[in-house]
């Protein structure tokens, strides 16, 4: 059975070339995606997440909202018992990178990532799901 991975984007940010770049990526790399589009909020991402079965979820910033949006996410899936693994992606400084892997995200990727980089460090989140 294919894994399943949840891409959104967060906020106002409406900055999509770089997560419709991964979907494209994580599909043609076996995974069945499902594709939230654009201004998605946390309750919206952890509701389809459990609606759909999802075993790791991809956020994706360009914005500099994602400290904002990331807290507010893994407090969401916390109060539904909602335990996969999150990653994300885009301009997202270096410290800030260290503090949302302390808040729980388990890979923070950023632009100019490497397609099969991309797929190997997915890959590797997807086992802390096994």
């Amino acid at each position: 059975m294919k894994k399943r991975i949840l891409l959104a984007k967060m906020g106002l940010d409406c900055h999509d070339t770089g997560i419709v770049t991964v979907a494209y990526l994580l599909r043609d790399a076996g995974y069945e995606v499902i594709y939230l589009g654009l201004h998605n909020f946390a309750d919206k991402v952890v509701k389809v997440a459990l609606e759909e079965d999802v075993d790791a979820i991809g956020i994706s910033f360009l914005s500099g909202q994602h400290m904002t949006q990331m807290r507010l996410l893994m407090e969401q899936m916390k109060k539904a018992g909602l335990n996969v693994p999150v990653f994300c992606g885009g301009v997202i400084p270096d410290d800030d990178a260290q503090q949302l892997k302390a808040m729980g995200v388990a890979e923070v990727m950023i632009p100019g990532t490497l397609s099969d980089e991309v797929k190997r460090r997915v890959g590797d989140v997807l086992k802390i799901a096994a």
